[in-house]
Parts: structure tokens; C-alpha cells; sequence
């Protein structure tokens, strides 16, 4: 992957272990979130990207909540992934339903991550 990875804000041995904790639970999520995103399962280390997926995600809500507007690249970024998982979708609420999954896999990622510590 090019440029700056959510990930880069943690210790990769950490991370990785707390990524194995997280797949115990939630493994049929990730797959979920993969397909909605079409980003094949078949790849070395696609729950890795799928991860880090979820944490831009997260920084991307953090910015749009925010009281200063985000930089014009976070935004195009933001907005990308907005349409990767908008694409194909019939309907708001299949949308929605994988927000809320990048949500809680990042939000339990940080959580698994937190009590490592």
C-alpha cells in the first residue's frame, strides 16, 4: 500500500497480536466488510488491510465530527472510502450496515490493543 497507513500509529508486534485476538470474534465480520468493499480474502494478510480499512474509517468520522475542516487529501480520501463501500449497494441501510461493521472491528481492535498495554 502507498502513503501513511492507520497502522503506522501502532507497535506492529502489538498490533499484530491483538489483530489474531480480534479474528477469534470477529472473523466472519472482516469477511463481511471484505466483500463489501471488494477486497478479495484470497490475499496474504487481507485482514490486515481490512484493519487498517476500518481504522481510516474511524480517523474519517473523527474528521467529518469534527469543528475544523479536515485538509483537501483527507477528504478525498474519506470520500473514497465512502464510494468503495457505497459501490454496488442497493439501498442506505446495506451502506450503513457496513459502517457500523468498520466501526465496531476498529473500535475492538483499539479496545483488544488498549488492554495489551
Amino acid at each position: 500500500m502507498q502513503g501513511s497507513s492507520a497502522l503506522d500509529n501502532y507497535d506492529l508486534k502489538k498490533a499484530q497480536k491483538s489483530l489474531q485476538m480480534l479474528l477469534i470474534d470477529r472473523s466472519n465480520e472482516f469477511r463481511i466488510l471484505a466483500h463489501g468493499i471488494g477486497y478479495p480474502i484470497n490475499t496474504q494478510d487481507w485482514e490486515l488491510i481490512v484493519l487498517n480499512f476500518c481504522l481510516d474509517f474511524i480517523e474519517c468520522f473523527q474528521a467529518w465530527a469534527a469543528d475544523n475542516p479536515p485538509d483537501h487529501h483527507h477528504i478525498h480520501k474519506c470520500m473514497t472510502q465512502m464510494r468503495q463501500m457505497a459501490r454496488g449497494k442497493s439501498n442506505m441501510t446495506e451502506v450503513t450496515h457496513l459502517q457500523n461493521t468498520a466501526y465496531l472491528i476498529a473500535e475492538d481492535f483499539k479496545a483488544i490493543y488498549k488492554r495489551m498495554e
